[in-house]
């Protein structure tokens, strides 16, 4: 097995929300329609195991100085073989070529990302439009046991 890194395109969208869909169901990341996804596809990055999409994740700026980290998601099958910390590896790479400073993630995987350099943070310090932009759309707003954290690059 050799995993391919690539960025996505349009026909990409329905294969991405089919893997994503059962974390979206638990609540577990956000609900993105199709439209969203369309939208940010340049914000995304596909793990392939030949032609199957095996993960993805998305690196949405916020700001000149800060993007973060969405909708990670690996396979299950393919879990635990470091895709998802080549799929940080390489949006965080990016970001520091656009020269973002900095990049958050929300995430209930503390460890994982504590693991590639990512510090927790108050959930206080992070941008209002965040909060009010995405966080109002969860099922589990405002009680949420996510904790957010970041990476200087």
């Amino acid at each position: 097995m050799k995993i391919e890194y690539k960025k996505p395109t349009l026909t990409d969208i329905p294969s991405m929300q089919h893997l994503v869909a059962p974390e979206i169901e638990s609540g577990v990341i956000l609900p993105r329609t199709d439209d969203e996804i369309a939208t940010n596809i340049r914000s995304y990055m596909l793990a392939m195991d030949g032609e199957k999409l095996v993960g993805f994740c998305a690196l949405h700026i916020h700001s000149p100085n800060l993007a973060e980290i969405r909708s990670m998601i690996i396979d299950n099958e393919y879990r635990g073989q470091n895709i998802g910390s080549e799929l940080v590896s390489k949006v965080c790479e990016e970001g520091k070529r656009l020269g973002l400073k900095e990049v958050l993630a929300l995430t209930y995987q503390q460890h994982f990302f504590e693991r590639l350099g990512f510090v927790e943070i108050p959930k206080e310090s992070i941008p209002e439009h965040k909060i009010w932009a995405d966080c109002i759309k969860c099922k589990h707003f405002p009680v949420c046991n996510e904790v957010s954290l970041i990476k200087i690059l």
